[in-house]
């Protein structure tokens, strides 16, 4: 099996030409593969990829717990769970107290498709920091 970095090959450079933004990855150091996803004019969103021995995990950090007004919490929690069908290739979850977007693909997927669900994932997290704005500090 090649490893991530081999198979992000040519990543940045596809990513780049869909959004018509600059795409730099950098891998982060550490036990566990990761490459950071970084688009121009959406550097405050992040997308990190890594792999295990069955799938790729694309995943976006959009906040953490305390930057939801308490008082709107439970709202903003069902509208999550109302939202997930309908956002492509992305699912809402919570990984150590952060609200994330993350989509998955077969360990073996081409570029081409990780490409498709960090255009994805990308445009989804822009669009749900829009929508969920009101819940937020």
């Amino acid at each position: 099996m090649q490893s991530l970095q081999q198979q992000l090959e040519g990543l940045d450079e596809l990513t780049s030409a869909r959004l018509g933004a600059p795409v730099s990855l950098q891998p982060i150091p550490g036990g566990i593969p990761v490459v950071q996803v970084v688009v121009g004019g959406r550097e405050e969103l992040p997308i990190f990829v890594t792999a295990s021995d069955a799938q790729i995990l694309c995943i976006c950090y959009l906040w953490r717990d305390e930057e939801i007004i308490p008082e709107k919490r439970l709202s903003l929690l069902e509208l999550m769970m109302d939202l997930n069908p309908s956002i492509p290739l992305s699912s809402f979850g919570r990984v150590e107290g952060h609200h994330v977007l993350f989509g998955a693909l077969a360990r073996d997927a081409r570029v081409e498709d990780i490409v498709s669900d960090v255009v994805a994932l990308s445009d989804n997290a822009l669009d749900a920091l829009e929508a969920l704005a009101e819940y937020l500090r």
